[in-house]
């Protein structure tokens, strides 16, 4: 799940999270996401949940690195290994 879900959360990891305060959803690859963005003790922080399976995300986004989890997994990586999707994730619906 984090080759699929971490280039399509790559759209929202460097916007400023007061554009996404609401939840939101998109679509990646035949999956529906639905996320917030917060900020938290100067950390912008993906909370989310993959619709079909419920499995959650929580991804931390620092200066340099992106970490959290995918299910039950645990995540960590660079964020200048993060690499815009080819094609723009669509947003189904914000609330």
């Amino acid at each position: 799940m984090k080759k699929i879900l971490v280039p399509a959360l790559a759209l929202f990891a460097l916007t400023p999270a007061a554009a996404h305060a609401q939840e939101q959803r998109f679509e990646h690859q035949g999956r529906v996401y639905a996320y917030t963005v917060t900020e938290v003790d100067g950390y912008r922080v993906i909370s989310g949940v993959e619709e079909k399976t419920g499995k959650p995300f929580k991804l931390r986004v620092g200066e340099h690195r992106v970490r959290g989890t995918i299910g039950s997994q645990q995540v960590s990586f660079a964020l200048r290994d993060v690499k815009p999707l080819t094609k723009a994730a669509t947003t189904l619906a914000a609330r």
